[in-house]
């Protein structure tokens, strides 16, 4: 259990996952610092508030100084990831090398590929498609760093995220602003295909518990989730929720390839179309058989609790 004299540095703590790593981090009374490029971050009392460039070295070692461990949850807008990326993360390293900080990375599952099965963490980096091929690399020089002994490394590993703060994610706005508005909430990819969510506040408890067990270090882990759903089975529960029918509908390949001549965001989901047509599964029981039950929100509570931050955020 980490002391709470200890300093835990956030990257990105302005963004969904930073966001949610800094509430985490503060409900166990530990000290925080949250960073970001605009100094905008969660309003908690007792949180340093840093406004950084972290895609510097000098930028990152300032924002990671006296740091014992650093939570890596920044990252560049989607449709720069190869070209901003690795850099960004090369910097990080070294801030927190340089601070002899434990580095945890927020990662996700696009190194894998193509699956046919459960994705377990010895499966293959199989990806190549450039935002995979990122991600892949992105994890060895990490974990090399670790076996050279330059810092301490662990990764947490999680598949498309929603909660409080999750906007800018297939299943945020598009879904959930949508619904909530009555308008038709779009469903990336078919309606039948069973997908790994993950919530926020669980990504966030299950990265800094790698934060403060050793045992975490050198590896990388897969993040615990609810139950994998289909889209007709996501979207029921948000319109139960709601207490009213609502209008959904799918965006097929036709219709994303058309978005994609206008929105680059749209247009790079592309490259991973293979998490959307089949089943997209992860498996956690690596994480669950080394640290215990995590106490993973059900789907429910987690889509209940969803709505009511849209709800409030919607609120003049």
């Amino acid at each position: 259990m980490p002391a709470a004299s200890e300093l835990h540095v956030v990257l990105g703590g302005g963004g969904a996952i930073g966001g949610s790593v800094v509430r985490e981090l503060v409900s166990r009374g530990l000290r925080v610092r949250a960073v970001n490029r605009s100094g905008r971050v969660p309003a908690l009392r007792g949180v340093e508030v840093h406004q950084g460039d972290i895609t510097s070295t000098v930028g990152a070692k300032t924002a990671c100084e006296g740091a014992d461990v650093v939570y890596h949850c920044a990252t560049p807008a989607y449709d720069r990831w190869t070209q901003e990326f690795p850099r960004m993360t090369d910097a990080v390293r070294k801030g927190a090398a340089a601070s002899g900080a434990k580095l945890v990375f927020a990662d996700n599952l696009y190194m894998y590929g193509p699956v046919g099965m459960p994705m377990t963490e010895d499966m293959p980096y199989a990806a190549r498609n450039p935002k995979g091929r990122v991600r892949a690399e992105m994890a060895e020089a990490l974990l090399a760093a670790h076996r050279s002994g330059e810092l301490r490394v662990a990764i947490g590993r999680a598949s498309d995220y929603y909660g409080p703060g999750g906007v800018n994610t297939i299943v945020g706005a598009a879904v959930f602003g949508a619904a909530l508005r009555g308008k038709v909430a779009r469903w990336v990819g078919p309606l039948d295909q069973p997908h790994s969510f993950s919530y926020l506040p669980d990504i966030a408890r299950g990265l800094v518990t790698l934060g403060g067990d050793a045992r975490a270090d050198g590896q990388a882990w897969h993040l615990p989730a609810a139950e994998p759903l289909t889209g007709e089975q996501f979207l029921d529960l948000v319109f139960a929720e709601l207490g009213r029918p609502g209008r959904s509908a799918s965006v097929g390949r036709l219709m994303q390839r058309a978005i994609g001549l206008v929105n680059p965001t749209v247009r790079a989901l592309g490259e991973t179309w293979y998490q959307r047509d089949r089943p997209f599964v992860t498996d956690a029981s690596k994480f669950v058989n080394t640290f215990g039950p995590s106490g993973t929100t059900s789907h429910p509570d987690a889509i209940a609790a969803t709505l009511d931050w849209y709800r409030a955020a919607a609120t003049p």
